[in-house]
């Protein structure tokens, strides 16, 4: 039996063309240990699929079946509880501004009941385990995009999960960060036995460090494989067109840093050129 099963799961939300379609027949199986990669473009239904399997969003129908039960027929103080098995990270980190970065790892274990002693002991040890332990007293505004999501993933690791979800978890990210947080995923998966499903329109985090992908195009799964043989036999125009965009994305990097460092020199140029006046008016 598969650790992670979909089965057949829609989503409609209401409209007045007689309601929008995000999610439709959407099945795939996931086994225990293995991170699982759901790519597609802007508005594919990624998001939406994601947020379906931990229903933070109710599936209009079909079931997600983890570890042999239906989380759709679950009541809520049912679903609370394996919820506590799934973990989440997200693109833009939520984490907890007032609390500095070892008090936003104890929360879920403050919430879960454990002592303040146990709580920041275990924190703790989930900071080293991420790379971040000198940063225990910072706040998130000191931190870098980066360190930030070390912080959310020493979070979720805190709440000891089974399942964990990664909704674009390095598109804010720079090339660089982006491959050392997958590879910090990859560490987690293999050192505490965690699945993974990661969401994301990059090919390169698929190839980087997935085992299986699914293509998803307008709501529907169109394609899914294996990452070796999506890459080397691509059977969809949606595959196809997701293959091409890592060397269209790099092209926009560059470009992007090229203005962003012709914009630097403009600005130091002003810079000195208002020194000069302020000097020349001194003497």
């Amino acid at each position: 039996m598969a650790f992670l099963e979909i089965r057949d799961l829609g989503k409609e939300y209401p409209s007045g063309n007689g309601g929008l379609k995000a999610l439709q027949h959407v099945s795939f199986t996931v086994e225990e240990g293995e991170i699982f990669g759901i790519i597609g473009l802007s508005g594919a239904g990624k998001s939406t699929l994601v947020r379906c399997i931990n229903r933070l969003e109710e599936p209009s129908e079909g079931a997600v079946i983890l570890n042999g039960k239906d989380l759709t027929k679950l009541k809520r103080n049912e679903l609370r509880q394996e919820r506590q098995h799934i973990g989440m990270i997200f693109q833009h980190f939520h984490l907890l501004m007032q609390r500095n970065v070892l008090d936003n790892v104890c929360f879920p274990m403050e919430i879960a009941g454990l002592s303040k002693k146990e709580a920041r002991a275990k924190a703790g040890q989930y900071l080293e385990a991420v790379g971040i332990a000198d940063k225990a007293k910072s706040y998130p505004s000191m931190l870098s995009g980066g360190q930030k999501q070390r912080v959310a993933i020493a979070r979720v690791l805190a709440s000891e999960p089974k399942l964990l979800l990664c909704d674009e978890a390095t598109s804010a990210l720079d090339p660089q960060t982006t491959r050392q947080i997958l590879a910090l995923l990859k560490e987690i998966n293999q050192k505490y036995k965690i699945t993974i499903v990661i969401i994301t329109h990059a090919m390169s985090v698929v190839q980087e460090i997935c085992d299986k992908v699914a293509v998803l195009e307008n709501g529907r799964i169109v394609e899914m494989d294996t990452v070796d043989e999506v890459f080397r036999n691509p059977k969809t125009n949606a595959a196809r067109r997701l293959l091409l965009m890592p060397d269209m994305q790099e092209k926009e990097i560059e470009k992007n840093e090229a203005e962003q460092e012709k914009a630097g020199q403009t600005g130091m140029e002003e810079r000195n050129e208002q020194t000069e006046s302020v000097r020349g008016t001194e003497e």
